[in-house]
């Protein structure tokens, strides 16, 4: 799944660097995350970033989004190598 960032958000501005995908943006309010370019960070580390930096654990699974890892990975080869 693609993840998202809730309400919560206090826009402290350490996920968006985090995001090896830049899929992270800051929206009308509080940041926001792409499911087009979100992998979770397959590919890239064992977890994902944003959630790790996160100090309020707003960033949860978008269950908008259902993914598999095998879909991450995918979609992390198309974003990593155009293919």
């Amino acid at each position: 799944m693609a993840l998202i960032i809730h309400d919560e958000c206090i826009n402290c501005d350490v996920c968006e660097p985090e995001c090896p995908n830049g899929a992270i943006s800051q929206g009308a309010s509080i940041y926001e995350i792409n499911p087009l370019l979100c992998t979770e960070c397959v590919g890239h580390f064992d977890k994902p970033q944003c959630v790790e930096v996160c100090p309020v654990d707003c960033i949860t699974l978008d269950p908008e989004h259902p993914e598999n890892h095998d879909n991450l990975y995918q979609k992390y080869l198309k974003l990593t190598t155009g293919q």
